[in-house]
């Protein structure tokens, strides 16, 4: 769409169709309507400059170009607004045509409103302070007035947080064909296993009738963590010309219709005694959420507040309003690391005018393994922030370098900062899946998607640990439905490290009670008399007497049943059966939903330090030196966590300083369209020297101490 709201009264396709080498045109007649406001497939009402109206099959790209170049498109301009205050506004404009807001808390299906604000929200506080209208969601908890009256230093303050592509490597992509009654489609998701279901809903067919290969992804950030209604396009319209199909976005295209974070306009008051406790905290959030379904960063916003500082009372107000802009989504650390590098300041402030040292100011509201986030202060599953601090300080020599801020040498000045950063770390109650085949091979089945951080393989080898296998003699299944995936967690949000952690670990387990349980029907007594090393089950009281691995598989495929995946736990996911279903009779079979306790929410932590040199005549600034310090319970793979903690602090530099989209009010047009424009952080951006480490204690409730970190090594690095 060239509008930024129009609605199609008709579209000519005569010319386009007569051209040789056309094959075939989609419009949003030929693809399943959606219930707004997701995202459509195709759509009559374009609701941002770049929406997709229709598609072209060609026999090359020049064709299909020339054929767009013929198609005429009638279309009728209606209201539109790039700004959620003006849409606020009493008579303002509003994204849509069916509301202004939506309530897209992960609670149910998302929610849209009509909601306006008075003339006197707008003029209570005046131009220089957020207007506080009518919120979506209000929470509270502990006494805000009495917080706020005991305090000795009360801070009210309006941030703005820029939205911005997520600059992934390979612009998406995907391919697809029909054969056999199944649609194969190849795309490029960060996420394997969780993709299917919804995907499969776009396409319009059941799960087990889409395979789907997404062996590689050239990043995402959030912006393909799950299917993209785009990517679906290219199996209607194989189905229609009954051709393969594949379909590229370009470079450019993704600034037009790839995905963005959300922006926030926010309004915060903070309460300190002399001490620096924060004895309150009051937060107001509006989003910008683009014309569709979005993502709910603004609830992610107050939960940052609460964890991080621990005031003693706090509320939270939140707003979520629809613009004709790019579509939004999850982008590394949603809501929670905007927060953190619009706040982060904040508290800078308030210790310099209390007289307090940054890191203590930190220190003393700082959680602990006793600490408590959001709505309902409910428990964490381990917190080692402090620990961080006390690591991270001492990498970065903070007590000597903490006297050189401020020190000047011509225009240039030292500047020391302290940061921190906070996003959950995990799921419960996904699927797990192994095999030992007769060559006595250990096959760890992962539905995990493969985002360049090697989590497919880092997390399944927890269960070649459980079973005390060889990795040489160990392969990873992924990346390939056909393999026999689980249904896994999808690859966003930190959560892969404990999630599967659980599900590798269960079905290690049960592999290794059936092992056991082989080894008692074969060479007699108890299955709690036998244990495993070097790839054999044996007797603990005679090490002699025992069954190899390849042995015990071929003895569960001539016993079948539970032992070679003919028979399958009832509560596992029906992917998950379909499974090990498929793998039957291949080997012994270790297969179990993740039923392990789980009584708190999981959580990762970083702590951060810099040194920059600011230049204080142009703005200027070079990051001199960066350290941080992460709690990820037990460290998986170190090399990949020292990666993830450099290249999370790089999109935290670029998420503080350099990148932004920018929206012109009169005609909707996008500014950030390129590199250039948009500025994520090159190579002269970056710190001249990283330092990183992790406290490394284990989580309890994750079987070998595991958590996620991917999320808050970038808001570390903002703040």
């Amino acid at each position: 769409s060239p509008m930024p709201h129009a609605r199609v009264r008709n579209i000519d396709t005569a010319a386009a169709l007569a051209l040789p080498g056309v094959l075939g045109i989609l419009t949003a007649a030929d693809v399943p309507a959606l219930p707004a406001p997701a995202e459509p497939i195709l759509t009559n009402e374009p609701m941002w400059i770049g929406q997709p109206v229709l598609a072209v099959a060609a026999e090359t790209e020049t064709i299909a170009q020339d054929a767009i170049d013929l198609i005429k498109i009638d279309f009728e301009e209606l209201p539109f607004t790039v700004d959620p205050l003006q849409s606020l506004f009493p008579g303002g404009p509003d994204a849509r045509s069916d509301g202004n807001a939506v309530d897209n808390r992960l609670i149910g299906p998302p929610q849209l409103k009509q909601v306006k604000w008075t003339a006197g929200d707008f003029a209570r506080d005046g131009e220089a302070k957020l207007p506080m209208g009518e919120p979506l969601v209000e929470w509270s908890y502990g006494d805000l007035e009495a917080g706020f009256a005991r305090a000795a230093l009360v801070l009210d303050e309006t941030f703005v947080t820029a939205g911005m592509s997520h600059h992934s490597m390979e612009p998406r992509s995907a391919m697809a064909y029909w054969e056999n009654g199944k649609c194969f489609v190849y795309g490029s998701t960060q996420s394997q296993s969780f993709v299917v279901p919804g995907l499969a809903g776009l396409i319009g067919i059941s799960p087990d009738e889409l395979v789907y290969i997404a062996e590689t992804c050239g990043g995402g950030f959030g912006s393909k963590g799950t299917e993209y209604p785009v990517m679906s396009i290219p199996a209607h319209m194989s189905k229609k010309i009954g051709r393969p199909v594949m379909l590229r976005i370009t470079r450019a295209e993704e600034y037009f219709f790839g995905y963005a974070r959300t922006g926030f306009q926010g309004r915060i008051r903070m309460g300190f005694d002399e001490r620096g406790r924060v004895t309150a905290a009051d937060l107001y959030v509006v989003q910008e959420n683009g014309a569709t379904q979005g993502f709910p960063d603004w609830p992610s916003s107050g939960e940052t507040v609460s964890i991080l500082y621990q005031p003693e009372a706090m509320r939270f107000r939140g707003m979520c309003v629809m613009t004709n802009t790019v579509p939004r989504s999850a982008q590394r650390g949603p809501g929670h690391n905007q927060t953190v590098a619009a706040l982060e300041p904040l508290i800078d402030k308030a210790a310099k005018q209390l007289g307090i040292d940054r890191l203590a100011i930190r220190r003393l509201n700082g959680p602990r393994m006793d600490a408590k986030v959001g709505e309902n202060q409910g428990p964490v599953t381990s917190c080692y922030l402090q620990e961080a601090f006390d690591k991270a300080a001492a990498l970065f020599n903070y007590e000597e370098r903490s006297a050189r801020s401020g020190r000047r040498n011509g225009t240039k000045v030292t500047g020391i900062g302290v940061g921190q950063a906070f996003h959950p770390a995990g799921f419960a109650g996904f699927d797990g899946l192994v095999r030992i085949t007769t060559d006595g091979k250990l096959h760890l089945h992962s539905g995990v998607g493969n985002l360049g951080t090697y989590s497919h393989t880092g997390t399944s080898r927890i269960a070649a640990e459980v079973l005390k296998a060889n990795w040489d003699n160990c392969i990873v299944e992924r990346g390939d439905t056909r393999k026999g995936l689980p249904w896994n967690i999808g690859q966003f949000g930190s959560n892969t490290s404990f999630t599967m952690a659980r599900t590798n670990y269960v079905a290690a387990m049960d592999a290794l009670a059936k092992l056991t349980e082989i080894a008692a029907m074969d060479l007699g007594g108890a299955p709690a008399d036998y244990d495993v090393g070097g790839e054999r089950v044996f007797l603990k009281s005679d090490p002699t007497k025992g069954l190899t691995y390849a042995q015990a598989a071929q003895r569960a495929v001539e016993l079948g049943g539970k032992f070679d995946g003919h028979e399958n736990p009832a509560d596992i996911n029906p992917m998950t059966a379909a499974a090990a279903t498929s793998l039957a009779g291949t080997g012994l079979i270790g297969v179990a939903k993740d039923n392990l306790a789980i009584t708190a929410a999981p959580a990762a932590f970083v702590a951060g330090f810099a040194e920059i040199e600011l230049d204080t005549e142009t703005g200027a600034f070079d990051i001199i030196d960066y350290v941080a310090v992460a709690d990820c319970g037990t460290v998986i793979h170190p090399m990949g966590l020292a990666t993830q903690i450099k290249g999370g602090a790089v999109m935290g530099f670029g998420l503080a300083a350099l990148e932004k989209h920018i929206y012109d009010p009169q005609n909707g047009l996008p500014g950030a369209v390129g590199f250039y424009q948009a500025k994520p952080a090159g190579y002269l951006d970056v710190a001249r020297t990283f330092t990183t480490d992790a406290v490394d204690l284990p989580d309890p409730q994750s079987p070998l101490g595991t958590k996620g970190i991917g999320e808050p090594v970038m808001g570390a690095g903002a703040s």
